[in-house]
């Protein structure tokens, strides 16, 4: 038999299992039992199987989903689990999945950077697993990427303000009028100098809209020469670092913006270890308004973008789409204001 030329993949075509046993120079049956891990496989035929699968980029659900139909697992993708607020994401799916016979398994992307279809491992490994679908929360992932998802298997996106046509639906707070609800609030109360505490790096359409929201709402109140968006990762220890650093300058704010009640927590935090009382030297804002909000020792001013409700219409637009609906959907969830006394009326305080 003649030596033949190496089998390049083929972009967006799927790689059939006796494509990977003719490359492998071995049977179907071989890879088969490869696939199954099957007793008795050596580990040279192994490795041979594996190495073509690789090269191929041969995923065993693309030949096996249309004959196996549905697993009746969804796979929800997390950026973390620190932040409180993705506990009632995770309250609402499993509320719209109860009468259901679907489950949802979750995972937690901690891939730094930007992610891509080639390089997220976390979502090739749950479509491996033939999850009938996908909810990803947070995404760092360019439009174009999620696109391409999207073409893959049914996919909704929580927390993600550019769609891509019918790729995939998206389910959202508003983000921009979120943030002009903080300034207005804090204006209203007698604040003119107020900071925003963001994201680093600002690779997320949520922090872009909020971002924006703060900027022109700051303008329209006239606040527009306090402006100052201050930049800072989600390590908590640089977190304390910034917040510090802002409460000791010599122009220090009336108020901080804080992007999510994580950093909020912390700047609380940072504030009462320095001997500043809340709100008397320095109000603080916080966004999702999650449980611990509620606390007295935080007592904190929230936007409420309703989480659970979040989560529920994120789990119902996919089984929807799992269902066969190609059709685009777009769901938003209109904030407010949860006040309480980390922002309270300023001149009742002087």
């Amino acid at each position: 038999m003649s030596e033949k030329e190496p089998t390049a993949p083929r972009s967006g075509e799927r790689i059939t299992i006796r494509e990977v046993a003719q490359d492998a120079g071995v049977s179907v049956a071989a890879v088969s039992k490869v696939l199954r891990d099957a007793y008795g496989v050596s580990d040279a035929l192994r490795a041979k199987v594996r190495a073509s699968m690789a090269k191929l980029n041969y995923r065993p659900r693309a030949s096996a989903r249309g004959m196996r139909g549905r697993t009746y697992t969804i796979g929800l993708i997390f950026p973390d689990l620190r932040n409180p607020f993705f506990a009632d994401i995770y309250a609402g799916v499993n509320s719209a999945l109860e009468r259901t016979q679907y489950q949802a398994m979750q995972g937690v992307n901690t891939t730094s950077g930007a992610l891509n279809i080639t390089s997220g491992a976390l979502i090739e490994a749950m479509i491996d697993r033939q999850m009938d679908g996908l909810v990803v929360i947070g995404p760092n992932m360019e439009t174009q990427a999620l696109a391409d998802l999207g073409a893959r298997l049914p996919l909704v996106v929580l927390g993600q303000h550019n769609h891509a046509g019918d790729a995939f639906d998206t389910v959202n707070n508003d983000d921009q009028l979120g943030a002009r609800l903080v300034v207005r609030h804090l204006v209203a109360n007698g604040y003119s100098n107020i900071a925003m505490l963001s994201l680093s790096p600002q690779n997320s359409s949520i922090i872009q809209q909020r971002e924006i929201g703060y900027r022109l709402e700051m303008m329209e109140q006239g606040c527009g020469d306090a402006i100052n968006i201050l930049r800072e990762t989600q390590v908590l220890r640089d977190v304390q670092v910034s917040v510090r650093r802002l409460l000791s300058g010599a122009d220090r704010p009336e108020a901080i913006f804080c992007w999510t009640d994580l950093m909020a927590f912390e700047a609380i935090s940072v504030a009462t270890e320095m001997g500043l009382s809340i709100p008397e030297d320095i109000a603080i804002v916080g966004y999702d308004n999650t449980m611990f909000c509620d606390l007295a020792q935080n007592s904190l001013t929230s936007v409420d973008q309703s989480g659970e409700l979040l989560g529920l219409q994120a789990a119902r637009l996919l089984v929807e789409r799992i269902d066969g609906r190609t059709t685009a959907e777009h769901f938003m969830v209109p904030p407010r204001i949860v006040a309480r006394a980390s922002a309270g009326t300023r001149t009742e305080q002087e």
